[in-house]
């Protein structure tokens, strides 16, 4: 594929090589890609995201130019395109790009005739978040098929979650997507998912117990506030209570399961704070792996491309 725009243009097939890439590359010392020059153009506040592309991109040897929309020509009312048109002229060889506006990628796509990697578009997509989840699911289980997920929270305004539900259905595990009425997408979305060959489901409650009923991980995920419409909770304390993870309600729910969650998080909301670096979190390798995962997509990308 020439870009990496979302999940549903890989097959199982496909996230498996780029994960099998990512663990090749932890043991690698080659600098593929140098003399390659990548631009990371982040129009949306990103530090994870952001920071492990440079560090990717610098680990296999490319050159790095970061650019954020404050201070670029985007204030003075320059175009995505013409913004895009610019970074092709002075001879980019990828882009990274992150935007609010669902679809933003794709627009950039068509104006850019290297790969062009999707670090985030609004609540539509997050593509490398999903890998790296999946790697370090992988690293952990051995396997993807068969593994039962529970995503808690915020589900209808997060692009991880839908990314990472339908890299998770794709390779064959069992999702539970988890949250009050107001905060889960409308159905006709997994009826919409692509049907999984691999046997992978997709379902929805409301209720945490249902949720983590016999689950090995539990995602929760922060209030995307930014992305919001107001009055839909009656208070951040209520949600607490009911749906925020603390390790006395996986003590009683799920006293096995493993905890991993995207960031940032909201300590105290969606995650009591002794759960994020406890001996059931997987943040940490969530983070370490997001480096991997975005050398892998970055040598796999350009390594095709005919820049």
């Amino acid at each position: 594929m020439p870009h990496l725009l979302d999940i549903d243009a890989l097959t199982a097939d496909g996230v498996g090589q780029i994960l099998d890439e990512a663990e090749r590359l932890s043991d690698s010392s080659d600098m593929p890609l140098r003399g390659k020059h990548i631009i990371n153009f982040f129009a949306e506040a990103s530090t994870r995201t952001r920071v492990s592309f440079e560090i990717a991109a610098s680990r296999l040897g490319a050159q790095v130019v970061n650019i954020a929309a404050g201070g670029s020509s985007l204030e003075k009312g320059e175009s995505l395109v013409d913004t895009v048109r610019t970074f092709q002229a002075v001879g980019a060889h990828a882009l990274v790009i992150r935007h609010a506006e669902p679809g933003a990628p794709y627009l950039a796509a068509r104006h850019f005739r290297g790969p062009v990697i999707n670090a985030g578009d609004g609540r539509h997509a997050h593509p490398t978040q999903a890998l790296l989840d999946l790697l370090t699911m992988r690293q952990r289980f051995g396997a993807l098929q068969g593994l039962r997920i529970a995503i808690v929270g915020d589900v209808a305004h997060s692009r991880v979650a839908r990314s990472t539900t339908l890299a998770l259905v794709l390779c064959g595990a069992d999702v539970r997507l988890c949250a009050p009425p107001t905060l889960l997408p409308d159905p006709g979305w997994l009826t919409a998912l692509p049907s999984s060959s691999t046997g992978g489901t997709v379902s929805q409650t409301t209720s945490l117990r249902e949720a983590l009923s016999g689950v090995q991980v539990v995602m929760p995920l922060r209030m995307q506030a930014e992305r919001q419409q107001g009055g839909l909770l009656p208070g951040l304390k209520e949600y607490t209570r009911i749906y925020g993870i603390t390790r006395e309600k996986l003590a009683d729910l799920a006293p096995d399961t493993l905890v991993m969650h995207p960031g940032p998080a909201n300590e105290g909301v969606e995650i009591s704070p002794e759960l994020m670096t406890g001996p059931a979190s997987l943040i940490g390798q969530q983070v370490e792996n997001g480096v991997l995962v975005r050398m892998a997509v970055l040598k796999l990308l350009l390594g095709a491309s005919r820049e």
